[in-house]
């Protein structure tokens, strides 16, 4: 049976530098953080104020406006980046009308699902009664519901669910939609994931867990991946979406084609909740795994887009597993930390990232690590983009995701050629 390969036909996003691909991209290029003081909701008593925050959004002309008053964020972000995705894929209404839509499905998760919905759920029935509680609340806050009312407004038929692996989601449902493109059971597929953890439930759990960096004096610099002044991970929050579409189902419609999706895998620590094996072993393995699926050689890939969170464990760990991985071809290799910008996204991390790599890929540039003063001694012999661009025409590029419970995730990306 003829391989069946797997394309990137379309991308869309949130982020707390917008919703347009390009001027995200490029705000990564010149190297800016999207990280501000929190102001939706009292935090003078919290240890840690700031985030990457999505201000101001408005669902515009994407969603239904009754529909978005009652979804939480995470659906509305989802949504929107879901629909513009879509456009970017050429698939307009006359398009989507050509579609066998009993074929067509969609994976979008979310580690934490409806957060501000859920604790405001709460907070009705403590001072009002359970009366006053919306007929919604379940729907608003389940996380395949993203999901779940996309394919319903596309009238999608095919594979409909969701994965939550804490922040290794994103990179699991983009595996999950490879596979189900590979095994012929779908010819398109929109998949990614989406996070609106910005509550006071969500940056409590988070600070109670000590997990976040308190540089509250200069939130710009506190997401400082490898660095040895580094003091936790920088919440953020958004989505990221990719259109997987079978190659020849995708060239019959004379699709643009910005990248193929080569391989993936995941697999567990079983080690620790939050923690990972700090050798970086099972990792190693993931990668190796992913690589194997993709069918190429590994000296083939140049370029990482790391997990890398600015956590004291996790990102050394990861910087093991690569040199375990890779051994004396590191030195070829370049390395970045989209989340010296955005901060961690958390489940829509992987999406979002993996827009990041594609467009390494389609513009041969790498966004730079910013805040990266003083490196960890064991980046030796990585080049982690230290707050400078690189240039780099991308042969082959590895997105890691991992995510507490041991959730570990990685793609592999390419440039498209017949």
């Amino acid at each position: 049976m003829k391989e069946r390969r797997v394309v990137i036909t379309g991308m869309g996003l949130v982020t707390c530098f917008g919703s347009d691909v390009d001027s995200f991209y490029n705000s990564l290029l010149e190297g800016k953080s999207g990280i501000t003081p929190i102001t939706d909701f009292d935090v003078s008593d919290y240890t840690t104020r700031f985030a990457g925050i999505i201000k101001d959004f408005d669902v515009g002309e994407f969603m239904p406006k009754k529909m978005a008053r009652r979804a939480d964020p995470f659906i509305r972000y989802a949504y929107v980046a879901s629909m513009k995705a879509l456009l970017m894929a050429k698939l307009d209404e006359e398009a989507k009308n050509l579609l066998d839509r009993s074929r067509c499905g969609v994976i979008i998760g979310s580690g934490m699902g409806g957060m501000k919905s859920f604790s405001d759920g709460v907070e009705t029935i403590l001072k009002e009664g359970y009366r006053r509680l919306t007929p919604f609340f379940v729907p608003i806050i389940i996380t395949n519901m993203a999901g779940a009312l996309v394919g319903i407004d596309l009238g999608f038929q095919g594979p409909n669910f969701s994965i939550s692996t804490a922040c290794a989601t994103s990179n699991y449902c983009i595996n999950a939609a490879l596979e189900q493109i590979r095994m012929g059971k779908s010819d398109l597929m929109i998949t990614g994931g989406t996070e609106a953890p910005m509550s006071q439930i969500g940056l409590a759990g988070f600070v109670q867990a000590k997990a976040l960096s308190t540089r509250n004096e200069d939130p710009a610099k506190a997401s400082r991946p490898w660095d040895k002044s580094r003091d936790g991970f920088v919440m953020g929050e958004g989505a990221g979406v990719l259109i997987l579409e079978e190659l020849e189902h995708a060239k019959k419609r004379n699709a643009p084609i910005f990248a193929e999706l080569k391989g993936a895998a995941t697999n567990c620590d079983a080690f620790h909740m939050t923690e990972p094996r700090e050798d970086g072993s099972i990792v190693a393995e993931c990668i190796e795994l992913a690589i194997k699926d993709a069918g190429i050689d590994k000296e083939r890939i140049n370029y990482i887009n790391a997990h890398a969170t600015s956590t004291k464990a996790g990102d050394l760990c990861e910087v093991r597993a690569i040199k375990k991985v890779f051994g004396p071809h590191i030195k070829n290799i370049k390395m970045n930390s989209t989340k010296s910008m955005t901060g961690h996204c958390l489940g829509a991390a992987g999406g979002i990232e993996a827009i990041a790599s594609i467009k390494a890929i389609n513009t041969k540039k790498l966004h730079p690590t910013i805040n990266l003063q003083q490196p960890e001694e064991e980046l030796e012999s990585l080049d982690p983009c230290a707050n400078k661009v690189k240039d780099l025409d991308v042969t082959a590029a590895i997105s890691c995701s991992f995510g507490f419970g041991g959730h570990n995730s990685v793609i592999v990306l390419v440039p498209y050629k017949e």
